[in-house]
């Protein structure tokens, strides 16, 4: 079973570097670094628990998942290790043949899985370091895992439109594919992380202490413990042990790692909540442009589904949003109870509708098409530049918290890695603060009909996504320190995105050019403006994640 427990590690194990002298500069060393640095101790009065912190947020509980009994397709050796321990069906109109893999559909709600550089045009790279480099420090910002969806969400309100119709006169009935539903019972929680959630997190902790464990060696060398940071709520707090327990150990890492965890309310600055602070973020004509677009083109992308499966039930009449629900029923129970039987009602075209769905959302709150999006995340730029120049930020006029950011003991300068965990919505503004272009080349997406693009959801923002910036020293170019953007195994070309970088085959671009842009595009971005500014937007347009100037 031990074996068995292991391959969910395995599609982030994968990309992990084999270790070298170019990759670590300690192999084949006499002398070794020890990991905790000696006489160190976590500061529980500076880092307190979450018990401490509070505001945790919902947390609803749910029924315990028992894939064993209710997924008929359960395969402990199945070969797509990459959602183990999960199971899925295949589309409605596949006979149970195919190999389409409608998780990799699922927008935000799909389970991580690796992206080849090649879909960004990098086909002779991976995450491992090239020939000649070695990575001095990385910053990694990460989500949470696998969640139960969010209180009052689409899912709870599909169950109690069902339940409702069992109530009223002439009753409620279903037949067919729909049988399932006479005894079908709502059994979701709510905001907390799932069990393939945390499984999720943890892999990624342990993936990533093998590919740069190494760089602990400075904070043996410097006597310090890591500083990593997260948010109140309960699934974040939950994310950041997790992956912290997956990359020190169990119990180690409640000595060997410091948890940072920043409180999550409304009016709190939080470069990983910033929505709290942005009114203009939830506003309909500005920060949600994307949310309406997805619904309206909803509307008439699934007038077959309904027409088809509106003749298997009496006493509902399904509507666009019903189906999303319904889609979104197959994600989450997938997620979080191991299987769903709401998945096998949908074909191909279904689930690449509901895929698009999601890109059109994304793209316009927090992508490209975004007013609010570059605004949002320009608290993590600045975080991001302040570490990378090693020199405190000399104003907040974004969602920095300036208490905690001018404190070296929450917020030091000289750590060789950085682990930030957040929710996807901040790292879509992350991505579009740092203006990654390679995730938009193809420019706005149509609304009104499905169409390829370089920009898909279920890639840039699954559970637990991540991305990671290595810093490099290389023997082989000019000048030697170089910097690179990886998105969940892709390695992102950079040369459309910095003024000064060249096209280079492995995504590399000289540091000082890189950060030269970034603190440019820091002063480009207008807080005030963007979250408070009264103006309109619309879906269509590239705002490269900035308000218009009406």
């Amino acid at each position: 079973m031990l074996f068995i427990a292991l391959l969910g590690l395995l599609p982030y194990l994968a990309s992990a570097a084999v270790v070298d002298k170019r990759a670590n500069p300690n192999a084949g060393s006499t002398t070794v670094n020890v990991y905790p640095p000696s006489k160190t101790t976590v500061n529980t009065a500076v880092f307190p628990a979450e018990s401490d912190v509070g505001y945790e947020g919902i947390t609803i509980t749910a029924v315990e998942p028992a894939a064993i009994q209710t997924a008929k397709a359960y395969a402990y050796n199945s070969e797509d290790t990459s959602i183990f321990p999960l199971v899925v069906d295949q589309p409605e109109d596949s006979n149970g043949q195919g190999n389409f893999e409608i998780n990799k559909y699922w927008g935000n709600l799909s389970p991580w899985y690796s992206v080849p550089s090649s879909f960004y045009g990098l086909n002779e790279t991976s995450p491992n370091a090239p020939d000649g480099c070695s990575v001095t420090q990385v910053h990694l910002l990460y989500r949470h895992g696998a969640r139960y969806p969010t209180s009052g969400a689409a899912p709870s309100t599909f169950a109690a439109k069902v339940a409702n119709a069992t109530k009223q006169e002439g009753g409620f009935n279903s037949w067919g594919e729909l049988d399932f539903l006479n005894s079908w019972e709502y059994k979701l929680g709510a905001e907390l992380l799932t069990v393939s959630g945390r499984l999720q997190n943890f892999a990624l902790g342990a993936s990533f202490r093998q590919q740069y464990g190494y760089l602990l060696n400075n904070f043996t060398e410097q006597g310090t413990l890591p500083v990593f940071r997260t948010e109140s709520q309960d699934r974040m707090v939950k994310t950041a042990t997790n992956f912290a327990a997956g990359m020190f150990g169990v119990p180690e890492f409640l000595s060997q790692v410091n948890i940072e965890i920043m409180i999550e309310t409304p009016g709190v600055n939080n470069t990983g909540a910033p929505y709290e602070t942005c009114t203009n973020s939830n506003v309909p004509s500005r920060g949600s442009i994307g949310s309406t677009a997805a619904n309206a083109f909803a509307i008439n992308a699934f007038n077959g589904t309904i027409e088809r499966l509106q003749g298997q039930i009496q006493g509902v009449n399904f509507t666009s949003t019903d189906i999303i629900a319904m889609l979104q029923l197959c994600s989450y129970e997938t997620d979080a109870l191991g299987y769903s039987a709401f998945c096998k009602l949908f074909t191909q075209e279904d689930f690449e509708n509901y895929e698009y769905y999601y890109d059109i959302s994304f793209y316009y709150n927090n992508g490209a098409g975004s007013p609010v999006a570059a605004a949002q995340g320009k608290g993590f730029l600045s975080e991001f530049v302040s570490r990378f120049t090693q020199t405190p930020m000399p104003k907040a006029d974004s969602s920095v918290n300036s208490t905690l950011d001018n404190n070296p003991v929450y917020f030091p300068l000289n750590q060789s890695i950085y682990a930030d965990a957040t929710h996807e919505v901040i790292l879509l503004d992350t991505f579009t603060a740092l203006n990654l272009s390679a995730l938009f080349s193809s420019g706005p997406l149509p609304t009104d009909k499905k169409t390829e693009s370089s920009f898909k959801a279920s890639q840039v923002v699954p559970f637990a996504t991540h991305l990671t910036i290595q810093v490099l020293e290389c023997s082989n170019t000019s000048p030697s320190k170089q910097i690179r953007f990886i998105l969940n195994d892709a390695v992102l070309p950079i040369d459309q995105s910095y003024p000064g970088c060249q096209w280079n085959k492995d995504g590399l671009c000289s540091f000082d050019t890189v950060v030269s842009a970034l603190q440019k595009r820091l002063e480009e971005i207008d807080w005030n403006h963007d979250c408070y500014g009264n103006y309109t937007a619309q879906p269509g347009q590239d705002y490269n994640g900035r308000a218009p100037r009406n």
